[in-house]
């Protein structure tokens, strides 16, 4: 059994592939050990630090673009969580997973707001001066 799912966060994309196997996870056609930043390492594997013994049965091949690295960390980790849990149908192993972090089920529909006339940035004014 094949099952296709997606996560985002900001501008990230990510689309995961859930079939049987042995335990192996791919991000880009890289092994997820070879992800750097560390950080981002850790991201992508929490779901599998969540419920033990989930990674031993399948492999996961993660395709993701757009955005930062941390970006396409959360995105992934949202897709392979969707992904086991899909791939399972285990009700109790959703549950976990929403009482551990809700986003590695629901999408982080925060954008960055876009910058606006008359300042630097989205919210800030230039400043002015009278004399």
């Amino acid at each position: 059994m094949v099952t296709n799912t997606s996560g985002k966060k900001k501008t990230a994309i990510a689309r995961a592939t859930v079939r049987e196997g042995d335990g192996r996870v791919r991000i880009n056609s890289e092994p997820v050990e070879l992800l750097e930043p560390e950080t981002a390492q850790l991201k992508v594997l929490e779901p599998f630090r969540v419920v033990d013994g989930i990674r031993d049965d399948v492999d996961i091949e993660v395709d993701v673009e757009g955005g930062g690295v941390i970006g396409q960390a959360d995105a992934a980790r949202t897709a392979i969580a969707r992904g086991i849990v899909e791939h399972s149908g285990d009700a109790e192993l959703r549950d976990a997973y929403m009482e551990f972090d809700r986003t590695l089920l629901v999408n982080d529909v925060r954008r960055s707001e876009p910058k606006k006339w008359g300042g630097p940035g989205a919210r800030a004014r230039y400043q002015k001066s009278y004399r």
